[in-house]
């Protein structure tokens, strides 16, 4: 059986196996990430890639979130990597730009090809592909929830704020996926 491939950022990968984080929230996670970066970025872009990143290892069971939910700084644990990945350390676009040798800034993006209209597309297909597959997860995560607490009332109290969240970001998600699949219809009528 072929393993799935799972891209993770590499300093996030790095921070995780670092000993201070076998017990983390997003925010202590994310303010270890920026000391890393040394210089100063988005903070709400940096919380997204952040948070992205520790929802994506939590859905493959590379960490879990601690029992006692928490509205504000959530707790998550590492746990080992699971077997069934293959995973591949990626570089995310903060890091894109590093000092070359003589010291000037050398921006390592892959430029795409202008004389090729492809490209641009592959990334959107790539893009969109990612995107379907995070919005059915938390569609499915978001039904879960919400035949548990009909099942159970008892535990509605519990898990209600989760299955908003879920539901909430099913909807973003499907936000994203309409424009690019609006992109690609664009890029295919030109």
């Amino acid at each position: 059986m072929k393993l799935a491939t799972f891209k993770l950022d590499r300093r996030v990968f790095e921070l995780l196996k670092d000993g201070d984080f076998q017990q983390f929230t997003i925010r202590s996670l994310r303010d270890a990430y920026a000391r890393l970066l040394g210089r100063s970025v988005n903070d709400i872009d940096l919380w997204r890639h952040i948070y992205d990143q520790v929802q994506r290892l939590k859905r493959v069971g590379w960490i879990q979130q601690d029992p006692v939910r928490r509205r504000r700084d959530q707790i998550f644990h590492v746990l080992d990597k699971p077997n069934a990945i293959n995973l591949s350390l990626v570089d995310h676009r903060f890091f894109i730009a590093r000092p070359d040798a003589l010291g000037e800034v050398r921006v390592a993006l892959a430029q795409p090809d202008v004389r090729s209209e492809t490209c641009p597309m592959r990334r959107l297909e790539s893009l969109a592909k990612e995107i379907r597959l995070d919005m059915l997860s938390a569609l499915g995560e978001a039904e879960r929830y919400k035949q548990l607490f009909t099942e159970m009332p008892v535990l509605r109290a519990r898990v209600e704020d989760d299955y908003i969240e879920a539901r909430d970001r099913s909807s973003r998600l499907l936000g994203h996926l309409r424009a690019i699949e609006n992109t690609l219809k664009m890029l295919v009528a030109a």
